[in-house]
């Protein structure tokens, strides 16, 4: 005899197909005849083999163990780490504070361990997603490249990445991040506006004080919080989102990014003194994710911050 607890993620499916897709040992006459027998229930009472199972039915087999034998799955997600620091979580969205070093997606190099992946497993051992029975597939809705840190955001369902989506484009997320620069920016806060164009051969940018054709208009917020010797930590909010921004603009104004191989002074290394760190919820109007907006997130124990205050930009 075997029961199951039916989850989030299996809700919606027909009885005979969810016994099908967990027993690979049960013929499927024999099912049928057992569920005619009343030795297959839901919620301790005679069911069909049509019957739409719902979220915390009580699926009962009172049949012998040698035909109860369940699938065993392969998943490759399951190879990748369990270490996520969630920030915050709720029945749509999850927000995590990706380290330095761990890729958002896989590439060519790192298939099995990155950020979705570690989503997949996460939200699969908890029995909220079940790969096999649902058509919607854990993601992401911004990303970070591999040596920045900071907040992604995670979407349980399609609803909710079709809606973050939607806020990202829209700007009604606010993006802050934090930066330690060479020297200290004149003045301690601004506005800035230039012009960005993109290489897409060389995955660099170049940045002009006028505009030009085909270049677009960047406008980046900085305020300067701390200053030891020659290097700042500075808060930097996004109010446009292009291609290597932050990096590019504050190089443009005199101060690059301590790490920063591509445009700063360190050239070969990529570890630039980059992360985003908080997020907030500046929603417009009425939505399923209303419950989020004025809401602000932040990731605790960055070490962009201890690294400043040890000094190590000095």
């Amino acid at each position: 005899m075997k029961s199951f607890t039916i989850t989030q993620s299996d809700a919606g499916t027909r009885v005979d197909r969810f016994i099908q897709k967990t027993f690979e040992k049960l013929p499927k006459s024999l099912m049928y005849k057992e569920i005619r027998k009343k030795n297959i229930k839901v919620n301790k009472k005679r069911c069909t083999p049509e019957q739409v199972l719902r979220e915390g039915d009580l699926l009962e087999l009172y049949l012998k163990d040698d035909v109860l034998e369940e699938k065993e799955k392969h998943y490759d997600f399951l190879k990748a780490s369990t270490d996520l620091d969630i920030i915050y979580e709720d029945e749509n969205i999850l927000l995590i504070n990706k380290k330095v070093g761990v890729l958002c997606h896989p590439d060519g190099r790192d298939y099995i361990d990155n950020i979705v992946a570690r989503v997949k497993r996460y939200l699969y051992e908890k029995g909220e997603w079940e790969p096999d029975n649902s058509a919607f597939t854990p993601s992401l809705a911004n990303r970070i490249d591999r040596n920045t840190g900071g907040i992604v955001i995670a979407c349980k369902n399609s609803l909710a990445l079709k809606e973050i989506n939607a806020k990202i484009k829209s700007r009604e997320i606010k993006k802050f991040y934090l930066c330690a620069v060479h020297g200290k920016p004149e003045p301690e806060s601004a506005t800035i506006t230039a012009y960005l164009s993109k290489n897409e051969s060389t995955n660099t940018v170049t940045v002009s004080d006028e505009p030009l054709e085909g270049y677009k208009e960047i406008v980046t917020k900085y305020t300067v919080l701390d200053t030891i010797g020659d290097a700042s930590l500075v808060e930097v909010e996004l109010l446009t989102g292009r291609t290597h921004q932050i990096r590019a603009h504050m190089a443009h104004i005199g101060h690059p990014l301590f790490g920063d191989g591509k445009y700063g002074k360190e050239k070969g290394r990529y570890r630039q003194a980059l992360y985003s760190y908080k997020l907030t919820f500046a929603f417009e109007g009425e939505s399923a994710l209303s419950y989020l907006s004025g809401k602000t997130f932040e990731a605790e124990d960055v070490e962009l911050i201890k690294d400043f205050r040890e000094r190590k930009f000095v």
